[in-house]
């Protein structure tokens, strides 16, 4: 049921947008229409990096804690690579976060 429902949408999808994307506009684009999608775009980034960064922080503690616990000589090991992984997944938030100050300079 799951793969029908996938295949009609995949299908269904790009004939109901297409036409959109080929309609002629009433009035030209303004700075205000980019603007406007810059903000979205800006808000979208960094909300995606926020949900995605913290979902992959939680899973990444609960994995080192759970190695921990299974095996409490190795803590020593499983620390400090936790802890680098941690650094790397919250600068890629804060890159996200540097992208949408941008997306909203501009």
């Amino acid at each position: 049921m799951k793969k029908t429902l996938l295949r009609l949408l995949s299908t269904l999808s790009p004939l109901l947008l297409a036409s959109t994307a080929w309609a002629q506009e009433s009035a030209g684009s303004n700075e205000n229409d980019v603007k406007m999608f810059a903000y979205i775009a800006a808000g979208l980034a960094i909300g995606i990096a926020a949900f995605g960064g913290s979902l992959g922080q939680g899973r990444a503690a609960t994995a080192a804690l759970e190695g921990i616990a299974r095996n409490p000589g190795a803590s020593d090991k499983i620390f400090t690579p936790m802890i680098l992984a941690l650094a790397l997944i919250e600068s890629l938030v804060i890159y996200a976060f540097i992208v949408a100050l941008i997306l909203q300079g501009k």
